[in-house]
């Protein structure tokens, strides 16, 4: 089968970055990073995944679960020619990127940022209420959605979920990501799905795993949960981040995912 995932290609010299969003979101949720990476010497591919964006939602025999994704990621790196990408994904892309990190051969590293399929069964209602709230008010007349998003206090209050500083999300982004998460027809596959995910299958690659300490959607003592259950990855507090750190520091962000690379890198030096 071809791949159907559609993505954006910001061209480095160094070793192959792909970019994994979460939930609701788009290829455009990351920002800055993608040229700060490529700044820093990596050949950046940024996706959407199946059912968000750009990309179409997928067709048999392809589905909406976390083996299915991988298997059409494995298929978009043949067809990019890309060998053993660093991988990096926020929220559900980072329980993306953990599902890839433990299959063999397939990436090089992963950098998790505050991902999904670590959450107890009594914090449902807070991820569930956050979601929905920002689902409902996607529905909003575009119009309205223009003129409050042009406030900082509107943008304070509703992406105070996703970022520690709603601030730095543009208008027209912040309008972009609301329209996206009103027509991807992946959010409701997925959010059902969510219930009931967990990550748990050892981890094949050098894994980071990083939290906002300021994470409203999937709550920083998640992250003891991770350090339990993978202990050999490398767990990391994000300072003054919420659960998409991509926004409100991009700078830190990019330091962890280089710094899981370099280990990476030093790694398969040693073996060598």
């Amino acid at each position: 089968m071809r791949n159907t995932i559609k993505y954006t290609h910001v061209p480095g010299d160094g070793a192959p970055v792909v970019l994994v969003h979460g939930i609701g979101h788009r290829r455009q949720a990351w920002g800055e990073v993608p040229e700060l990476l490529a700044a820093r010497g990596h050949d950046v591919y940024v996706v959407d995944l199946p059912g968000h964006g750009d990309s179409p939602k997928p067709t048999r025999p392809d589905g909406w679960s976390m083996r299915s994704h991988a298997e059409q990621f494995e298929r978009l790196f043949r067809e990019l020619g890309i060998e053993r990408p660093h991988v990096v994904g926020n929220s559900l892309g980072g329980a993306m990127a953990l599902e890839l990190a433990a299959r063999e051969g397939v990436v090089s590293s992963v950098t998790a940022l505050s991902p999904a399929g670590f959450f107890p069964p009594w914090h449902l209602p807070n991820v569930a209420a956050n979601l929905l709230l920002m689902k409902a008010g996607s529905h909003l007349p575009e119009a309205l959605h223009r003129r409050l998003t042009a406030h900082v206090w509107f943008r304070k209050l509703a992406f105070r979920a996703l970022y520690t500083h709603p601030e730095k999300v543009t208008v027209e982004a912040a309008v972009g990501d609301t329209l996206n998460l009103r027509r991807a027809p992946g959010f409701w596959p997925h959010f059902v799905r969510a219930t009931f995910l967990r990550v748990t299958e050892p981890l094949a690659v050098p894994t980071a795993i990083a939290w906002g300490d300021t994470d409203r959607l999937l709550l920083p003592s998640e992250a003891d949960t991770a350090r339990a259950r993978f202990p050999e990855a490398t767990h990391v507090s994000l300072e003054d981040c919420g659960h998409c750190p991509q926004i409100d520091h991009p700078e830190l962000v990019v330091d962890t995912v280089v710094a899981t690379i370099e280990r990476a890198s030093s790694r398969q030096g040693a073996v060598q």
